[in-house]
């Protein structure tokens, strides 16, 4: 396997914290209206508790990202690029693990509402499920 240049990881990882960013927000505001509309049950309490770990998942996968892009920055300190590695798996594992959940808990969501709407949002959630999980088996 052929290794990675610095540059190209420096990309992706700004790529991939900026999208994180968004994301995160995104799951915190769901979150927020979670909790503002008094969601109750079973699925409504594990619909919050995936849109926690979401935004949770995201913030952390922002930092590394940042710390990525910092490590890898030509005009860093010398003997910095090693250090990548640690921030880039848990950017990598934040980032991965924040789309899950924030997909579960829009899964979630419907089903305090009705029937129908929670078929509706799990199979919509489960399609993207599917999608992501190509995308990442693809990619490596």
């Amino acid at each position: 396997m052929e290794p990675l240049s610095p540059v190209y990881l420096s990309a992706i990882a700004a790529q991939t914290g900026g999208l994180s960013a968004f994301l995160g927000g995104f799951a915190a505001t769901f979150l927020g209206t979670l909790l503002a509309l008094n969601v109750k049950g079973r699925t409504g309490s594990l619909a919050i508790g995936f849109s926690v770990t979401s935004s949770v998942a995201f913030i952390v996968a922002v930092v590394g990202s940042t710390a990525t892009v910092a490590a890898l920055h030509p005009d860093g300190p010398a003997g910095r690029v090693g250090s990548a590695g640690f921030a880039q798996v848990v950017m990598s594992i934040g980032f991965v693990l924040g789309l899950y959940a924030l997909l579960i808990s829009l899964g979630l969501s419907g089903w305090s509402r009705s029937k129908g709407t929670g078929w509706t949002t799990s199979i919509a959630a489960a399609l993207g499920i599917i999608l992501v999980t190509g995308m990442v088996v693809s990619f490596g």
